[in-house]
């Protein structure tokens, strides 16, 4: 009788199971078109991602944030019912496995594949695709993906890039002819400036899954490190006369990829050509998109132990639902769903199929490489007394990682590769000294942020070729052959102010960090008039360096006792220590009535954007203002300037761009209002619409000697490169280039604009731009030439562009100045040093 009653409750439960399955409907269903024949808004999306979850047992969402503009961000994880259940258990095995969590896992050996789609918002095609490929997943009538789903568990993230999928889709929506227009002339195929492809910043998210400095990576990442997948494929698409791209990966692969990572990207790959070869589509692999730099889709989740792979469909935004390409074809919208989807599914039977080795060698991977580092470097010391600011910085960026540090006791003798002098130095370890062993469960991803000089297998690459953190942040430091551990937690001191009942003079403040240009900020921004000290001084025994912050009571006496209260709070706020000071008659110095003495005008700032900016720059101008300093900033269209009032403004900033727009006429007015007292800050291309231009003193590097020099060798080059081969045509034009060589920069430090850098400054050069020394102006950094060269790529005839160069300098124009920047000191926001050299040209330059 019992076993009749559960036969009939398990019927039951089969019966109901698949009435909910027949309540699912297939995207076409659901969207009241065929996908394929216009592009779905985001909300859609999620909406048909919420249907399938609320009418499938074996579908969870979990919602892991939001965007800037404040759309949803979210996955589905999609496997058999029971394992859906037991979710929570294949976490923690997954993480067991790794040794980032303690303890032996207890469930069955079971690979998480993860799939992020969109993550480029005009590629738009990929999130179209996600909706068929989740649908095939709870498909009744498809066994195939009910039996891969027993022994796998999938990640789904729809779209990582809302803001910019829907910027394109609205858009593109909004031109679409009624009937297919295939003709790339037509309006649809051809986006407006900024384009869909960045985030509601304008910055590429596929550059910033290490670095975690916009809202959706942050969000992402912290999901990301609580699963740790066994593969993950990032969704993209290229040029419209491209066919599709899959795994295996480009050269240079990164040193420290496993042979077991490069030859399962070829059996992916493999099993993906089989469906491709049936249907007749077009396909290359090994081509173009390499893994070196640790911050895309495909390289992090390589460095974290997954089979990290980008999969690139011919299309992008110029395509639309239909595009003629250059052979005659007609490329669709929905020719590009079906190739993702297919790769999709490809890549989850794949893994199926090779489940239990995939864990397998996941869990090895994590194993050996903390017991046996293979790495050059074992351990990584960072010096505890120097910049506290740019040293808890670093901290918190491996916190978001999940890389150990530490400190130690005191050790004298050590050797290690100083990364300042690229040089082997002995050092003494200090306690308060910063400790990272290669030996734990993320060795491999603290090898490659860490690594000072990474190893180029080829030269032709896809993005920069250099990027540790050091030289990042700033920060003496040595990478050590040898094991070094930590011993206890590395700590740092909490600062809060206490509210003084008698009243100083002034309040002091250090100058060396970007946290100590928010605080500046904050103070201006609530009215608070500030001075710094052009000149180091001396007071009751304490030295202070040049540009040391003075709030003083004279000049705020409008605030009355709030003054105080505001002060110190503001400090708290920021973690900002003051010092009183009740005198302003100084020791040693200038005192602070001195002319030496500057008082800070508020910068009343404008940036330069629209067509003829580089978005991508204009997107980190603005991100810097907004959520690095919180200061308010206004946007003038390129196409708008001539008629702005820039009386209003007192500092202009020129992203990285070509000014040709702004014609004979605006060269004139904005040199008129240069000469009237404005400041323009010019960052990387900006700075050639200046060059040899009459009224201002940047010049292109033309002096006799080394014209007659570079002609000889250009004569020799050109004799060599006119017998170079066909085949290595590509190699002859990186001779030219530099692809983020990293090189110090001499310091004028007197000069306002280096307040704060210290003895070092390390800039990311990504173009070989050479001008000549300023004449009239400040030439505040300056590359000598090779020997400054510390790390990354830079071609042979590139190398001759960095001898006795500026990199960046104070042009005086009238009562005005032009700052120059050869290169952009906020470089995807993470280069860290430079947003404080960027807050020395608004703040402390031509005061």
């Amino acid at each position: 009788m019992i076993k009749k009653i559960y036969t009939g409750l398990f019927a039951m439960c089969l019966a109901l199971g698949a009435v909910a399955q027949q309540q699912t409907k297939s995207p076409e269903q659901f969207l009241g078109y065929a996908l394929g024949e216009r592009f779905t808004p985001h909300h859609k999306i999620v909406a048909y991602y919420e249907h399938v979850a609320a009418t499938n047992s074996n579908v969870k969402l979990e919602y892991y944030g939001e965007t800037n503009e404040l759309r949803p961000l979210m996955v589905a994880f999609i496997s058999s019912p029971s394992n859906i259940d037991n979710l929570e258990q294949i976490r923690t095995d997954n993480l067991k496995r790794t040794g980032v969590l303690e303890g032996n896992p207890v469930g069955p050996k079971m690979p998480i594949v993860w799939l992020s789609y969109n993550v480029h918002g005009n590629e738009a095609v990929s999130s179209e695709a996600t909706m068929l490929t989740l649908y095939e997943l709870v498909n009744p009538a498809n066994q195939e993906t009910k039996k891969w789903l027993e022994n796998t568990l999938v990640v789904m993230d729809p779209c990582i890039n809302p803001d910019g999928r829907d910027r394109y889709a609205m858009w593109y929506n909004q031109k679409m002819h009624a009937q297919m227009n295939v003709d790339i002339n037509s309006t649809e195929h051809n986006e407006p400036w900024p384009g869909g492809r960045a985030n509601h910043y304008l910055f590429d998210l596929n550059r910033d899954w290490a670095w975690q400095q916009q809202i959706e990576s942050q969000q992402r990442m912290k999901l990301y490190n609580k699963w740790l997948p066994q593969i993950h494929v990032d969704f993209h698409e290229q040029g419209i006369n491209n066919p599709y791209y899959f795994a295996p990966a480009a050269e240079p692969l990164h040193k420290q990829i496993t042979q077991w990572q490069r030859d399962f990207q070829e059996v992916i790959g493999r099993n993906h050509a089989k469906y491709f070869d049936k249907n007749s589509w077009f396909y290359f692999t090994g081509e173009v998109f390499d893994l070196l730099y640790p911050s895309y889709g495909d390289s992090y989740p390589i460095f974290n132990g997954a089979i990290g792979m980008t999969y690139e469909q011919g299309g992008s935004g110029r395509a639309g639902i239909g595009v003629l390409t250059a052979e005659g074809d007609t490329l669709t919208l929905k020719d590009r769903i079906a190739h993702h989807h297919t790769t999709g599914l490809s890549t989850i039977e794949t893994s199926s199929v090779n489940a239990t080795k995939l864990v397998d060698e996941f869990e090895k991977f994590f194993k050996e490489n903390a017991a046996a580092p293979k790495g050059k470097y074992k351990a990584f010391v960072i010096k505890g007394n120097q910049n506290v600011d740019n040293l808890k910085s670093l901290a918190e960026l491996m916190d978001k990682q999940g890389i150990k540090y530490g400190t130690a006791g005191s050790k004298s003798g050590l050797k290690g590769l100083n990364y300042q002098s690229g040089k082997a130095a002995t050092f003494s370890l200090e306690k308060g000294d910063m400790i990272i062993s290669a030996y734990q469960p993320k060795s491999v991803l603290a090898q490659v942020l860490f690594d000072p000089n990474p190893t180029l297998q080829d030269s032709i690459t896809y993005d920069i070729t250099s990027w540790a953190l050091p030289y990042a942040y700033g920060l003496e430091a040595y990478a050590l052959e040898t094991r070094l551990d930590p011993s206890e937690a590395l700590t740092f001191e909490s600062i809060e102010n206490k509210l003084i009942a008698e009243k100083p003079y002034a309040y002091m403040a250090k100058w060396n960090s970007i946290q100590d240009a928010r605080f500046l900020s904050d103070l201006l921004n609530a009215g608070i008039k500030v001075r710094f000290a052009e000149l180091a001084f001396e007071l009751k025994g304490e030295k202070y360096d040049a540009g040391t912050l003075l709030i003083t009571r004279r000049g705020n006496e409008v605030m009355g006792d709030k003054f105080d209260q505001e002060v110190t709070r503001l400090a708290n706020a920021h973690a900002r220590k003051l010092t009183p000071a009740y005198t302003g008659f100084v020791d040693k110095g200038k005192d602070f009535g001195s002319s030496d003495v500057k008082f800070i005008q508020k910068p009343k700032v404008a940036v330069l954007s629209g067509q003829g900016t580089s978005s991508l720059s204009y997107g980190e101008i603005w991100h810097y203002f907004e959520q690095e300093l919180g200061y308010p900033m206004s946007a003038i269209e390129l196409g708008d300037f001539a008629r702005a009032d820039m009386s209003e403004y007192n500092v202009l900033v020129m992203p990285s761009g070509y000014y040709s727009a702004l014609g004979e006429s605006g060269t004139k007015k904005l040199q008129a209002w240069v000469r009237e007292g404005g400041k323009v800050i010019a960052v990387e291309n900006a700075t050639s619409f200046f060059a040899d231009k009459e009224g201002f003193g940047l010049k292109r590097f033309a002096s006799d000697s080394d014209k007659k020099a570079l002609d000889e060798k250009n004569k020799a080059w050109d004799e060599k490169e006119q017998l170079m081969a066909y085949d290595l045509r590509e190699r002859l034009g990186i001779s030219t280039s530099i692809s983020g060589g990293i090189f110090q920069v001499t310091l004028d430090k007197s000069h306002p604009l280096a307040f704060g850098l210290g003895d070092h400054y390390y800039t990311l050069k990504n173009g070989a731009s050479r001008y000549s020394y300023l004449s009239g102006g400040w030439n505040v950094g300056t590359i000598k030439g090779m020997e400054a060269h510390r790390s990354g790529f830079v071609g042979y005839k590139a190398a001759e562009s960095q001898e006795s160069t500026l990199n960046f300098g104070v042009d005086n124009v009238g009562r005005g100045q032009v700052i120059y920047f050869v290169d952009n000191p906020i470089f995807r926001s993470f280069w860290h040093q430079g947003e404080f050299l960027f807050a020395n040209t608004l703040f402390m330059v031509g005061q």
